[in-house]
C-alpha cells in the first residue's frame, strides 16, 4: 500500500482544475500523467502531495489521510521535484541535497543526514561535485541536483511535474533513466508521450481535469486518444524496437509540405 488519491477534486475560481481523480500506484511502478496544458497535471501533484487540501475526495497515505499524518510525516514519505527551482543565496550542491533532510532533522539526526546526503550524491553522480556552487550548474544538472535532494529525504514516493522540461535530449533520457532506476513509487507529469511511453510503467492522460484514459502505454497511447485529446494526427507504432510503443506526429492537414532545398539553396545556407 502506498500514495493513492481516491475521487480528488480542486476547485479554483469557480472552475473544477480536478475533477473526480482516482490514482493508484503500485509500489515501485513509475506513473505518468499526461494531458495538455491547463488539464490538471501540476495540481494533482499538489493534491498528491499535501500542498493544497482536496475540495472533495482524500488523498492516503498507506491507508491513513495525508490531513491526519501532518506536514512532517507525509513530508519524511513524499518528495516533491518542481519544474523550476531558483535561489538567491550562495549555495553548494551539498547544501540543496541536505535541505532534503529538513523533514528528518532532530538533536540526534547528524549521522544518519550525513549518510543520507552521500548516498543521495552517489546515486545521482553528484559524490564528487557537493563543494560545487549551485549557480555553476547548467539547467540538467541543477535538477539532477533536486532530484538527489529529494532522495536525500529518503521518501517512498516521488512526485515530480515536468522535471525535463528545457533539458536537451541528452540531459532528458538521462534524468529519466535515473528515476526510473530510483527504488521509490513515482509520479511524473509529462509533455513528452514518446518519453512517457520509454520510462513509465503507467499512464494517466488527463483532460479538463478529468481522468480520459489510464494503463499500460501500450493501451492509453493510441492515435484515436491522441486526437481526442491533444487535437492532433499521429501515427503510434505499437510495438517499438524496444517492445513499447512509439508516436510520430503529423503535420496539420491544411499545412503545405515543406519544399525540398536544391543544390543553391544549400550553398547559400552554408554560407549565410
Amino acid at each position: 500500500m502506498s500514495l493513492s488519491a481516491h475521487s480528488v477534486s480542486w476547485r479554483a475560481g469557480g472552475r473544477l482544475i480536478v475533477d473526480g481523480v482516482s490514482l493508484d500506484p503500485q509500489p515501485g511502478q513509475t506513473v505518468g500523467l499526461l494531458g495538455p496544458n491547463g488539464s490538471g497535471k501540476s495540481t494533482l501533484l499538489r493534491l498528491l502531495a499535501g500542498i493544497r487540501p482536496t475540495a472533495s475526495g482524500v488523498v492516503t497515505l498507506d491507508g491513513r489521510p495525508l490531513r491526519e499524518l501532518g506536514r512532517r510525516a507525509v513530508a519524511r514519505r513524499v518528495a516533491v521535484v518542481e519544474q523550476h527551482a531558483e535561489t538567491g543565496v550562495e549555495l553548494t550542491v551539498g547544501d540543496v541535497v541536505r535541505l532534503g533532510r529538513i523533514p528528518h532533522r532532530s538533536i540526534w539526526s547528524g549521522h544518519e543526514d550525513d549518510e543520507a546526503v552521500r548516498e543521495a550524491a552517489a546515486h545521482t553522480g553528484l559524490a564528487d561535485r557537493l563543494d560545487q556552487p549551485w549557480h555553476s550548474l547548467s539547467g540538467g544538472e541543477r535538477q539532477r541536483v533536486q532530484i538527489a535532494r529529494a532522495l536525500a529525504q529518503r521518501p517512498s514516493e516521488l512526485l515530480l511535474d515536468e522535471p525535463t522540461n528545457h533539458l536537451d535530449v541528452q540531459y532528458q533520457l538521462e534524468l529519466l533513466a535515473l528515476v526510473v532506476r530510483t527504488p521509490v513509487t513515482s509520479v511524473i507529469a509529462l509533455h513528452d508521450l514518446n518519453l512517457a511511453a520509454m520510462f513509465c510503467d503507467h499512464l494517466v492522460v488527463l483532460r479538463q481535469g478529468r481522468v480520459v484514459a489510464a494503463g499500460p502505454p501500450g493501451e492509453v497511447l493510441t492515435e484515436r486518444m491522441v486526437a481526442d485529446v491533444y487535437g492532433v494526427r499521429s501515427v503510434v507504432t505499437p510495438h517499438g524496437p524496444d517492445g513499447r510503443p512509439s508516436v510520430r506526429f503529423l503535420p496539420p492537414e491544411h499545412m503545405e509540405p515543406p519544399v525540398p532545398l536544391g543544390p543553391a539553396d544549400i550553398t547559400a545556407e552554408r554560407h549565410s
